[in-house]
């Protein structure tokens, strides 16, 4: 029988690995994070060759029975993990000669770590794309629950972040909600390439033994099986469509907390974040600070590192695999890690986010927000756009010469501007007027807002 801290291979070898080497090439450190990935890969491989008759049913059964009781090692904390056997796969299957003795030799049969390690990946990564996706509907529904009570809130919107026009602040919401499903339909697409079966490519030609690679397909719940067996077990560009993906979702979330950090300062005071999501500063005992926000930005260059780290691994690779690829994993398992606690807590905050309507409408009455407004009024009195867009701009100069609003010059003053002014363009300066009149499909009328809520509620329920 084998010893446990034998290697594997080493056959063709004369002399024992130098420990530094071992060190740098183990992988074990990190990709015993695929363990349990690794364990219902070899259980369908085993299925399949006891299945072929390639090794005896019983054979089979033992190592099925093996597996499985290394899972409940693991799952106990029992499972002692050895760099001299290299990674995940190595540790395991040495784990299975000691507990069933020689029969877990056959185990191997038929296949390589080359697709064996392309498998646990790809096993891996569609469990944690299935759960971000919740993540990201949890998310989307509590910006639904927050949306919903503030459909009537009007607050800034901003261009070149100055007030450009009025808004109601759960239009804002609203857009926020919009890219986070561009992020889902990312996701599940990037999982559609994700979800093909590399195993059964062996080392790069395939195998001699015939392998029945549609029943593991089956067994793992993949869609299809790879076509090329050279590219199944170099390609990794699933992990770089993923993190492209992540990359995507994580400037999303860093454009948000920019938002929050602004809003929750002094010098905006439309939100108040709760207390449980903030931190106070060490000298200063004012102070309350959005590190969680703050965090989620920053944490967005780790996911974006990760995606320019994943494509300069790949650039200059030939196929088919090349030990490099064992580089693939840490910065994927920390872009999974990354997106999914970035998601958890915004998940918990923004139901929980307190806002502010009357800080956020003062804002929106001080920055001339209703100026397009008067234009588009002119522009149906008969006055081409253009000439419009002048005389408000005119009026602008005046209101700020006189330090009031648009809605605060008297009739004569307008009136001087343009003679086709009357008494009814008070109703056109008001807040509630310019979002009101917004009322086409993706407008920020407060009715369109809320028929867009209702759609977006359905379209939740409808997907779970």
């Amino acid at each position: 029988m084998t010893s446990r801290n034998e290697k594997l291979w080493d056959g063709r070898f004369s002399e024992t690995t130098d420990a530094f080497v071992e060190a740098f090439t183990a992988s074990v450190g990190f990709d015993f994070e695929l363990a349990s990935f690794d364990i219902q890969g070899s259980i369908a491989h085993a299925t399949m060759l006891g299945r072929c008759n390639i090794i005896p049913k019983d054979t089979a059964a033992a190592i099925i029975n093996g597996l499985t009781a290394i899972q409940e090692d693991i799952d106990a904390g029992e499972f002692k993990w050895s760099v001299g056997l290299e990674d995940v796969h190595m540790n395991i299957e040495a784990a299975l000669t000691e507990k069933i003795g020689d029969l877990g030799k056959a185990l191997h049969t038929g296949r390589s770590r080359n697709d064996q390690v392309a498998t646990d990946v790809r096993l891996y990564l569609r469990h944690h794309i299935d759960q971000i996706l919740e993540q990201i509907k949890i998310l989307q529904r509590g910006l639904l629950q927050l949306a919903s009570a503030h459909t009537d809130t009007i607050m800034p919107g901003f261009t070149h972040l100055q007030v450009a026009q009025p808004v109601v602040f759960a239009h804002h919401l609203m857009a926020w909600f919009a890219m986070l499903r561009r992020d889902s339909e990312r996701l599940v697409d990037c999982r559609r390439r994700v979800n093909v079966l590399p195993l059964g490519s062996a080392a790069l030609a395939g195998t001699s033994f015939p392998i029945d690679r549609e029943l593991v397909a089956s067994l793992l719940s993949f869609d299809e099986v790879s076509e090329n067996s050279l590219d199944a077990v170099s390609d990794r560009d699933f992990a770089i469509e993923f993190t492209s993906a992540a990359s995507l979702l994580m400037m999303h979330l860093s454009r948000w907390s920019e938002e929050l950090i602004l809003w929750a300062s002094p010098q905006y005071g439309f939100i108040e974040l709760p207390d449980r999501f903030c931190t106070g500063s060490s000298i200063m005992p004012q102070k309350k600070n959005p590190d969680v926000p703050e965090l989620v930005r920053g944490k967005s260059a780790r996911v974006f590192g990760s995606l320019i780290t994943l494509l300069t691994l790949m650039k200059s690779q030939p196929l088919a695999y090349n030990k490099d690829n064992q580089e693939d994993k840490e910065p994927l398992i920390d872009s999974i890690k990354t997106v999914s606690d970035c998601l958890r807590a915004f998940g918990d905050m923004l139901p929980n986010v307190i806002p502010k309507p009357e800080a956020m409408r003062e804002a929106a009455a001080r920055g001339f927000a209703t100026a397009t407004d008067l234009a588009d009024y002119l522009v149906r009195k008969g006055i081409p756009f253009r000439d419009a867009h002048h005389v408000v701009g005119q009026l602008v100069a005046t209101a700020v010469q006189q330090n009031v609003d648009l809605s605060e010059l008297p009739i004569e003053t307008l009136q001087l501007a343009s003679a086709s002014i009357s008494e009814d363009v008070y109703q056109v300066l008001t807040l509630e007027g310019s979002v009101a009149a917004r009322a086409h499909y993706g407008g920020t009328a407060p009715k369109t807002v809320r028929a867009a809520i209702a759609q977006a509620k359905r379209q939740l329920d409808e997907s779970d």
